[in-house]
């Protein structure tokens, strides 16, 4: 299957950050704009409370049934922005890792933010995506 997006690196960037610096999607992509994935079990309770890596696993899973449901899949996201609510970059990093991990070599563009609150009770993390497919 052709996929829609192309992720793009410059030599003048450093190469430290693990993801593409920007990506792109031809004009015919369908794109996908998904809420913020949460980690909400089905019946709505926070899922891993407490913990960072299995609140990001969660919402990783979240957002492959969303993505599915659109038609989608963690190979057609074009960029992410991973919210943590935290002030230590211990827990962001540990989080990141979990979603750097889950797409493995499609390494999108991605922000990674340290908030002071999320919407849910004792929730920690929660990501955003845009995917891009074509039909």
């Amino acid at each position: 299957m052709a996929r829609a997006i192309t992720l793009i690196r410059s030599d003048s960037l450093s190469d430290v950050a693990e993801y593409a610096y920007a990506a792109t999607a031809p004009v015919e992509a369908r794109l996908i704009f998904l809420a913020g994935s949460c980690p909400l079990n089905e019946d709505g309770s926070t899922a891993a409370i407490g913990d960072y890596a299995g609140q990001a696993a969660k919402a990783i899973e979240n957002m492959r049934t969303a993505l599915a449901a659109a038609g989608a899949s963690l190979q057609d996201v074009i960029s992410t922005r991973v919210l943590v609510a935290s002030a230590r970059q211990e827990d962001l990093v540990t989080a990141w890792q979990v979603v750097r991990d889950s797409f493995a070599g499609h390494d999108v563009p991605s922000t990674l933010m340290g908030v002071t609150v999320l919407g849910y009770k004792d929730q920690l993390v929660e990501i955003e995506a845009v995917a891009a497919v074509l039909d």
